[in-house]
């Protein structure tokens, strides 16, 4: 398993209007080849966290263009475009 770990930060006064949007490319997110877990984080300042469980590494980076794309899709509420960081999964617990 491989996470995609992306931070973001929010334009001030977007969280409710990202989130909306972000819903609305839910479909589009859960269809990317590989990926098994997504979770979007952020706290009142806008500062958010974006893990998406991918089956592999090559996998989750064949996907990059199209991660790009969707990223594109919210560039009205980021204060500035985020980069994407890949790492191995050595843990991942559920209850």
């Amino acid at each position: 398993m491989y996470a995609r770990i992306t931070p973001y930060q929010l334009k001030p006064g977007t969280i409710d209007a990202a989130a909306a949007k972000a819903e609305s490319l839910k479909d589009r997110i859960m269809a990317l080849p590989g990926m098994q877990d997504f979770t979007n984080a952020v706290n009142e300042d806008g500062k958010g966290y974006i893990v998406a469980l991918v089956s592999d590494r090559e996998t989750a980076e064949a996907n990059l263009d199209k991660v790009r794309a969707i990223w594109g899709e919210m560039a009205e509420f980021l204060a500035e475009m985020p980069t994407p960081a890949g790492y191995d999964v050595v843990a991942h617990w559920t209850n």
